[in-house]
């Protein structure tokens, strides 16, 4: 297969839709991020990105704290909103009539529309650039009842929206193409 070398470019697939929580100058704001991950296993860890001048990071430097609330594909047009809005002029909570809670932190304000949630104390922020990179543990965990399966989270009823940052555009969840830890397996017999 041919290969087509690009500029450097942090092209990752996927990348998911998360509202980035945090109490601004007391106030709860939520701003949009096409991206974040997993940073740390045990204890477990959550990473974001955010622009220096972002109004979020305000609230998230002032509390260390923050939260990651995952979006349903139900909500994709609150979450665009708060990604294209800065809560410095709006109230996005009220323009998106988001209900907010608080769990164990008191200072990360989670939504309770969005299927899951993640309270996070900060552990790490690094000046990557254009960039502040923060690690949060993760103090809570919180899962919508009905997106449960058999006790667990389960992907397909969370309905999660994927961003695609080089088309602009939101995808919902994929079809499930494969049995993890299994599939492999097959290629036991090319050893």
């Amino acid at each position: 297969m041919a290969k087509i070398e690009l500029v450097p470019e942090r092209l990752m697939y996927p990348r998911p839709t998360l509202l980035v929580g945090s109490n601004v100058d007391g106030k709860a704001n939520f701003m949009a991020v096409g991206g974040g991950g997993v940073a740390n296993g045990e204890p477990p860890m959550i990473a974001v990105l955010i622009r220096h001048h972002c109004y979020t990071l305000k609230g998230v430097l002032q509390n260390m704290t923050f939260s990651v609330n995952t979006p349903s594909v139900d909500l994709v047009k609150e979450a665009d909103y708060c990604g294209i809005t800065t809560g410095a002029k709006v109230d996005k909570v009220k323009v998106c009539q988001f209900d907010v809670f608080y769990g164990h932190l008191k200072t990360a304000p989670l939504i309770e529309q969005c299927p899951v949630n993640l309270e996070c104390k900060v552990v790490h922020v690094l000046n990557l650039g254009s960039h502040a990179f923060i690690i949060g543990e993760v103090k809570g965990t919180y899962v919508s009842d009905d997106c449960m399966t058999d006790g667990k989270p389960d992907a397909k009823k969370i309905r999660p929206i994927i961003f695609n940052l080089e088309t602009s555009e939101y995808f919902a969840f994929g079809e499930v193409i494969a049995k993890a830890h299994s599939i492999g397996r097959e290629l036991k017999t090319r050893e």
